[in-house]
């Protein structure tokens, strides 16, 4: 759909800066996808509780991260 559009790499710092800025955060995504999944499974294993939950937390904080970046990303690749 984008080379549709005529937006690829080679198309001027435009195309570079949309295709950087989204291949930056799926990776992030990528990690925090991981970061989850390690979760859930040292949870299932009976790794966290009530007192000792810090990498739960902050697998919480870092996927929320991700989350206000998306929405920064978008009002700024799309609506500007």
């Amino acid at each position: 759909a984008y080379r549709h559009m005529n937006l690829t790499l080679e198309s001027g710092i435009y195309g570079s800066t949309f295709f950087m800025l989204t291949g930056f955060h799926g990776l992030h995504v990528t990690i925090g996808a991981i970061m989850l999944t390690v979760m859930l499974v040292r949870a299932i294993k009976g790794h966290f509780t009530p007192e000792h939950h810090f990498a739960f937390e902050a697998a919480a904080w870092y996927w929320h991260f991700v989350d206000v970046v998306w929405l920064g990303l978008f009002i700024f690749v799309y609506w500007l």
